[in-house]
Parts: C-alpha cells; sequence; structure tokens
C-alpha cells in the first residue's frame, strides 16, 4: 500500500489528485496540506501548511504530492527530504535559486523525487517529436505558442519552456529565447516564445517549425485537468521502486 500525502489539497489538482488516490485500491490518503486547513478529504483532515513537517514525522508517507505555489512548495520539498519522503511536484515558475535549493534537499536527504512542469504522458511524447523534429529541420525559424486559463499566475509556462530547453538540446548551434515581439526588429536566430492567458484554457502547446516554402507544426491540447492528476499519481506509484535521485516524468514514461 502506497500511503500518499497531498500539498494543496484544496486546490483544483489537489483535488483532483485526492479523488483518484482515494479510488486507487494500492493508494491510502494519510495527510492533506493547505494554508485553509479543517476540511475533511476522505479518511484525513486537512492540515494546515505551516505544521507540515510536524505532520510528516508523524504519519510517515511514502510520496508527497505538491501543487502549490513556488515558495510553499520548495519548504514542502525541503520538509519532505528531511523526513526520507518521496515527492511528486508539479508546481511550475521556480527560478533557477529554487530548482538548485530544492535539488540540494533532495540530494541531502537521500529521497527519489520527480518535479516536473507537466505530467501528462501525452506531453513527454510531445518532448520527444520536438527533439526529433529540430534535427531534422535545422534552420527553420521556431516559435513556441502556449495558452492557458485566466487564473494561471506564471508566464511563460513551464511547458513551454521545457520544449523550448529539449529543441535548443537538440540543435548545433543554441538560439536565445525571444518572449513575445514588439518594436521594429528583423528575426534571427532565436526562438519565439508566446503566451496567451484568457478563459478556462486547461492548456494548449504549439510548436510551428516555418521552413522555406512549408511548415509543421506540432501540438499539445489538454481537455481535461485529469491528464495531470493522474500522471502525478502514476508518478507517485513508480517513485517507490525508484533509488534516491531526481528523476523527470520522461525518465518514467520511456522506461
Amino acid at each position: 500500500m502506497v500511503r500518499v500525502a497531498i500539498a494543496g489539497i484544496n486546490g483544483r489538482m489537489g483535488t483532483m489528485v485526492s479523488d483518484i488516490v482515494l479510488a486507487q485500491p494500492d493508494m491510502e490518503l494519510v495527510a492533506g496540506f493547505d494554508l485553509s486547513a479543517g476540511k475533511q478529504v476522505g479518511p484525513v483532515k486537512v492540515s494546515s501548511a505551516k505544521d507540515i513537517d510536524s505532520v510528516l514525522k508523524a504519519v510517515k508517507p511514502d510520496v508527497l504530492i505538491d501543487f502549490t505555489a513556488p515558495s510553499a512548495a520548495v519548504g514542502n520539498v525541503k520538509a519532505a527530504a528531511a523526513n526520507g519522503v518521496r515527492m511528486v511536484v508539479g508546481t511550475t515558475g521556480f527560478d533557477e535559486a529554487q530548482k538548485k535549493e530544492m535539488a540540494d534537499a533532495i540530494a541531502k536527504g537521500n529521497v527519489a523525487a520527480i518535479i516536473s512542469p507537466n505530467f501528462s504522458v501525452g506531453v513527454q511524447v510531445f518532448l520527444k517529436l520536438l527533439a526529433e523534429a529540430a534535427r531534422d529541420l535545422e534552420g527553420c525559424d521556431i516559435e513556441i505558442i502556449e495558452a492557458h486559463h485566466n487564473k494561471k499566475k506564471d508566464a511563460p509556462s513551464g511547458t513551454a519552456l521545457k520544449a523550448a530547453e529539449v529543441i535548443s538540446g537538440a540543435l548545433k548551434e543554441k538560439p536565445p529565447l525571444v518572449y513575445g515581439r514588439e518594436g521594429v526588429a528583423l528575426r534571427g536566430k532565436e526562438i519565439g516564445v508566446h503566451a496567451v492567458r484568457g478563459g478556462d484554457i486547461v492548456g494548449d502547446h504549439t510548436v510551428l517549425f516555418a521552413c522555406e516554402g512549408e511548415r509543421i507544426e506540432i501540438k499539445h491540447q489538454a481537455h481535461s485537468r485529469s491528464a495531470f492528476a493522474s500522471g502525478a499519481v502514476k508518478a507517485a506509484r513508480w517513485l517507490v521502486s525508484q533509488k534516491p535521485g531526481l528523476y523527470s516524468m520522461s525518465d518514467m514514461v520511456m522506461q
């Protein structure tokens, strides 16, 4: 039985993740954390986020799943690592210092963790296709366009930045990133990255390879957050059999 704790359990993603965990015959929800405590979710009463260290010590979950905010997630990762708890982190918007802080805590705690901007299995295939296209279409202009709902705070999305990283890694010459365009300027060898925020769009990512006389578009569209929630739960199950270390979703999907 995989014992699961969820940080951000009252949020949209946390609620969906808890519903999936409660439906799994091989999983048990043992703790939930949020800014507002007291709500009953399945067999657990939600604890205050500030009590995460003491609760983790008491209940000893196998895995912590985190869908919160960058500053909160860093603290949650530190608490989980210090208590020997594996972690699945779906929070996005981290800066480089925060990423290093989490990586250092995971290494010090000697635990297994997945930190990913997107837990959709389809997105991992999307990223694999981007790398192949970038290698075969070297020299074409590349634009990344992402669209999300009007409540998403970080831009560009973590998935768009991951797409840019994958594409850049596949090219012989590493292009700079340009975020949006304004004014008069000739296009160079950059990768253009553009963010759209509106309505209730779950998540759309399109990469345009514009070549002489033709173009190719590779697109992933999320119809429901269930794709991310179910992927996070699959990652939690996968982690319990992995050696300590920091993993990506591609490590799990492409095995």
